[in-house]
């Protein structure tokens, strides 16, 4: 049954359809066909990725999708995220198959009519005994069109997020640095708008 609804859903998303020139919306991506891999039924503008006895601090990132132009809000496109724990692992569940790769804390949401997204989760950590930033995956799915990754969610006060690290970045979907800012109930806060095929070969 779950493979049934599995297939039912990848076929009703389009997936791995190309742009209308055939070629492959954004060039091709490793590990992006994982988003349907204990994908919900069902999926909304928000949502809370981890539990309540997940270790670290609470994050919370909101935004708004925009079509092409930068202005109009893109209903019903879904943004899958996934991250690190607070060691820095992509530490999976049992359960877990293919999935492994991208660990348990990830998360599906769909825009609603004004193309607003908000997720919970817990603020990651950097790959132990490497100098990558911390970050957070991101990898949109529109429909008609295979899925394409963005540039990740970076941290502007990440001590690793160097000037070289910084000119690094694509930009798609726009500039993927944040800031954040802690509140009085101890939540990072952070916002993240995103284009719809900016930066997007083949879009």
């Amino acid at each position: 049954m779950l493979t049934l609804t599995l297939v039912v859903m990848v076929c009703a998303w389009g997936y791995s359809q190309s742009s209308p020139s055939g070629k492959v919306v954004g060039g091709g991506c490793d590990g992006c066909n994982l988003i349907y891999e204990g994908m919900p039924s069902t999926l909304f503008w928000e949502t809370i990725i981890p539990d309540s006895k997940e270790p670290g601090e609470p994050l919370i990132i909101t935004g708004t999708i925009y079509k092409k132009d930068g202005r109009t809000p893109a209903p019903g496109v879904i943004l899958y995220v996934y991250h690190t724990d607070n060691k820095g692992n992509y530490s999976a569940t049992l359960t877990q198959r293919e999935g492994r790769r991208h660990g348990h804390l990830r998360g599906w949401m769909k825009t609603d009519d004004k193309g607003r997204y908000r997720f919970r989760t817990i603020r990651p950590a950097s790959y132990p005994n490497r100098k990558i930033p911390a970050h957070i995956h991101p990898i949109i799915k529109e429909e008609g069109i295979n899925e394409y990754y963005l540039d990740e969610y970076l941290f502007d006060d990440d001590p690793l997020l160097t000037a070289d690290e910084r000119s690094k970045q694509e930009k798609r979907g726009g500039l993927g640095i944040i800031k954040l800012i802690k509140n009085q109930q101890g939540e990072w806060i952070g916002q993240r708008n995103i284009v719809l095929g900016l930066n997007i070969p083949n879009y």
